[in-house]
């Protein structure tokens, strides 16, 4: 039992918080993003190109997933007061809802004009654009590749680095478009690109939606298999059996988890603590960070409907 306990403090040892240049590295993909869009916005009204003001657009929405990410780091190390006592962790999903909504109006006015464009061909400086998006191919490969070190050690990272390799193949495209302009003008490509961009933007934004709306609504987040989570805790000896759980997002990187455990009457009060310990071990292999476990008798009556 007690080798058990050290192998438990030692495991904890293994888990420390976010370090400062994981969130460094956050800031430096923020400011290189967001000095991008301003380019690309300058960029996109000079050249009369909607297709680089939908690729700003998702771009925009990098800067803002990045942020989000960002601010999860520094919220997780904000400690609980008397008013918040979990700290300020769910600002996180309120912070992806809203995100969520704003793209969702960038997209209904780019849409609605990308698509007055494909009728109505406005003149666009093809070459301009493509130098200006082959830049972005540069700054958004560098950008991912700042993540590709802790990639397989986060999720914030890793889907930071996917979402940037994506934005690599999506400037390839507005390159593309670019050239083709430049020389057969055609101007209606020009709409057309712009329109496939904002569909991409659409499903990345879509999935944050319904992500941020579910963990809004206490859901089971999708890091979390419950069935797995009964699995486990009952398969901890002592454990007879348990009701009232409830699985539920603290922040966009963070689980928490409450639960009643009937135990084995003839434990003593040191195993039973032990018990707690092992689960506790056993929940943050399932994505649990915070667990709090109350303990009860084989024989205590119960009147829940659960029980």
């Amino acid at each position: 039992m007690h080798n058990h306990h050290r192998h438990h403090e030692h495991h904890q040892h293994h888990h420390p918080a976010p370090s400062e240049v994981a969130g460094g590295i956050f800031v430096i993909g923020i400011v290189l993003n967001a000095l991008y869009v301003v380019v690309q916005v300058i960029t996109g009204f000079y050249t009369h190109s909607m297709a680089m003001l939908a690729d700003a657009g998702h771009n925009l929405s990098d800067v803002a997933a990045l942020a989000l990410s960002y601010m999860a780091f520094r919220w997780a190390k904000v400690k609980g007061n008397q008013n918040y006592t979990y700290g300020y962790k769910k600002s996180t999903i309120l912070a992806a809802l809203a995100n969520a909504a704003v793209l969702l109006v960038t997209i209904g006015v780019l849409g609605y004009e990308s698509a007055a464009r494909l009728f109505r061909p406005t003149p666009v400086e093809g070459g301009s654009v493509a130098i200006v998006a082959g830049i972005g191919i540069v700054i958004n490969l560098a950008s991912a590749m700042l993540f590709f070190k802790d990639k397989d050690h986060d999720l914030n990272t890793k889907g930071a680095f996917l979402h940037l390799l994506t934005d690599a193949l999506v400037s390839l495209a507005v390159v593309i478009a670019g050239l083709v302009i430049k020389y057969t003008g055609w101007y209606w490509v020009d709409g057309a690109i712009s329109l496939v961009v904002l569909i991409v933007i659409l499903v990345g934004t879509w999935s944050l939606l319904t992500g941020s709306l579910r963990l809004s609504l206490d859901a089971v987040p999708h890091a979390v298999d419950l069935g797995d989570v009964e699995h486990a805790m009952l398969a901890v000896k002592g454990v007879i059996s348990m009701h009232h759980l409830h699985v539920w997002a603290m922040s966009t990187t963070q689980n928490a988890l409450t639960v009643h455990i009937v135990v084995d009457d003839t434990l003593s009060f040191d195993e039973k603590m032990e018990v707690i310990h092992l689960i506790k071990h056993d929940l943050e292999h399932h994505n649990v960070t915070h667990a709090t476990i109350e303990l009860e008798s084989q024989h205590m009556p119960c009147h829940d409907e659960d029980c």
